[in-house]
C-alpha cells in the first residue's frame, strides 16, 4: 500500500513539473486564414414540375375557370425532351422528391409535383436547357449543390496556406518586439467553411451575367502557437 502511495505521488509530482515547465514557456498564438477559389466540375441543377391548369394561360381567366388539368406525366415528357434536346443524358436526371399541392379550389383535384435533380458539368447547360424549355409546369429552377473531384488536394492546399499566413503573421508580431519565432508548440485546425446562398458550401459568383463562370469559396483557418525565442 505504501509503494501503490509512493508511486501515485511521484507521478502527480511529474505531472505538475510538465506543466509547470510548460507554463514557464513564452510563446505567441496566433490564426492564420486562408481562401480558395475552386471551379465546379459537377453542377447539380434543380427543376421542380408540377401540374396546372391550362385555363390559366387564357386571356382573363379566373381561378373559377380553371377546369382542364394538365398531368404531371405530360409535363415530365416534355420536360426530358428538352432536356434531350440540350444534350443532356438520361443517366444525368435524377427524381429527387415528389408531392402534392393543396386544391385551388374546392372540389378539385390535388395538383401533383416532381423535383429532378440534374447533374451537369458545364454552366453553359444551363443556358441549352432554358432554350429548349416550356416554362408551362415549370415551378422552380435553380443550381443546387456544386462539387469537384479534387475537392480534397484543394482541402489540403488550404490548409497548408493557412498555417503559413499564421507562420507569416507570428514573425512579424515577434520580430517587432526584438525576439525570434521558435518552434510550433501546438497547432488547432479551425476548420474549413464555404460561402453560398444555398443548402451547400458554395458561393456563386456572377459578377459578368455574359460569363457562365461559378466558383467555389472555401476558407479555411489554422490556430497556432509558437514559442518566443531571445
Amino acid at each position: 500500500m505504501k509503494l501503490r502511495t509512493l508511486l501515485l505521488f511521484l507521478a502527480l509530482f511529474a505531472g505538475l513539473s510538465m506543466y509547470a515547465q510548460e507554463d514557464n514557456i513564452r510563446y505567441i498564438e496566433v490564426t492564420g486564414t486562408s481562401e480558395i477559389e475552386i471551379v465546379p466540375d459537377e453542377i447539380h441543377y434543380i427543376i421542380e414540375i408540377k401540374e396546372y391548369f391550362a385555363e390559366e394561360f387564357y386571356p382573363n381567366s379566373k381561378p373559377e375557370d380553371y377546369h382542364t388539368k394538365v398531368r404531371l406525366d405530360k409535363i415530365e415528357q416534355k420536360l426530358r425532351t428538352a432536356l434531350s434536346k440540350a444534350g443532356i443524358p438520361s443517366n444525368a436526371i435524377r427524381m429527387q422528391e415528389a408531392g402534392d399541392y393543396w386544391r385551388r379550389k374546392q372540389g378539385q383535384d390535388f395538383l401533383f409535383s416532381k423535383t429532378f435533380d440534374i447533374t451537369l458539368n458545364d454552366f453553359s447547360h444551363i443556358d441549352e436547357i432554358t432554350k429548349h424549355l416550356d416554362t408551362k409546369g415549370i415551378n422552380t429552377m435553380r443550381i443546387g449543390e456544386l462539387k469537384n473531384r479534387n475537392m480534397q488536394d484543394y482541402h489540403q492546399q488550404g490548409r497548408i496556406e493557412a498555417l503559413q499566413a499564421a507562420q507569416k503573421k507570428a514573425a512579424s508580431l515577434v520580430e517587432a518586439l526584438g525576439k525570434q519565432l521558435g518552434d510550433v508548440l501546438r497547432i488547432v485546425e479551425g476548420g474549413n467553411s464555404s460561402l453560398m446562398g444555398l443548402h451547400s458550401n458554395v458561393i456563386l459568383s456572377d459578377n459578368d451575367p455574359s460569363d457562365n463562370f461559378r466558383t467555389i469559396t472555401q476558407r479555411y483557418s489554422m490556430q497556432v502557437r509558437f514559442e518566443i525565442k531571445d
